[in-house]
């Protein structure tokens, strides 16, 4: 889904303008960038949760060239799925997924 077509969905269900959609999906993309500017974190449930995170300078190497290069630290946006979602795409017993609470296996 784009921008586009989530601001249509937006419209459509809520039954508002194009227009008056567009301002509503814009003050929210802002609204979590302006947060995670400032090093708080996005959380919505259901959803997951969008924080900072900082990484390390590294050595990297360029790769057309093949020279060693300085890769300073610098932050990153992280993003982490929520459980709800995670299970609405891969179903509820995904293998290899975390418990998250679920001590079933004890007894």
């Amino acid at each position: 889904m784009t921008k586009s077509e989530l601001i249509e969905e937006v419209a459509k269900r809520t039954k508002i303008t194009k227009s008056r959609a567009e301002a509503v999906v814009n003050c929210v993309f802002e609204s979590m960038a302006a947060a995670l500017e400032r090093g708080e974190g996005v959380e919505i449930r259901g959803l997951g949760s969008f924080t900072i995170r900082q990484r390390d300078a590294y050595h990297g190497r360029n790769p057309q060239t093949g020279e060693a290069v300085q890769v300073p630290e610098k932050r990153v946006p992280w993003f982490t799925v929520g459980k709800e979602l995670r299970q609405l795409v891969s179903g509820p017993e995904v293998a290899g997924a975390p418990d998250d609470d679920d001590d079933d296996d004890e007894g």
